[in-house]
């Protein structure tokens, strides 16, 4: 990597072509790690919203599964059948004799 330059080091900036050559071996290093931090960062992102992804898929599963059997009607029961009437007899008629 190159340097920029001018390097700022505690709010100071220095030309880069000043600098001693541990100097500059030492501010390449700091800007390789930078970028590995930036990368693991981009990883770290990546990982939060796969995360979250997951949660949410959890959340609608346990959700779902309680709704639907919070919801889900109950098996429908056949028609009852109607109960047989007993059918009325009609009242014997009484019928007087008639004395002759």
């Amino acid at each position: 990597m190159t340097l920029p330059q001018y390097v700022t080091i505690n709010g100071t900036s220095y030309a880069s072509a000043n600098l001693s050559d541990a100097a500059k071996m030492q501010a390449g290093n700091i800007q390789v790690v930078d970028a590995e931090l930036a990368r693991l960062q981009q990883q770290v992102a990546i990982a939060q919203t796969a995360r979250n992804t997951y949660i949410a898929a959890l959340v609608e599963a346990v959700k779902g599964k309680d709704e639907s059997a919070a919801a889900a009607p109950k098996k429908p029961r056949a028609a009852a059948k109607p109960k047989a009437e007993t059918a009325a007899k009609p009242a014997a008629k009484t019928t007087k004799a008639k004395a002759k």
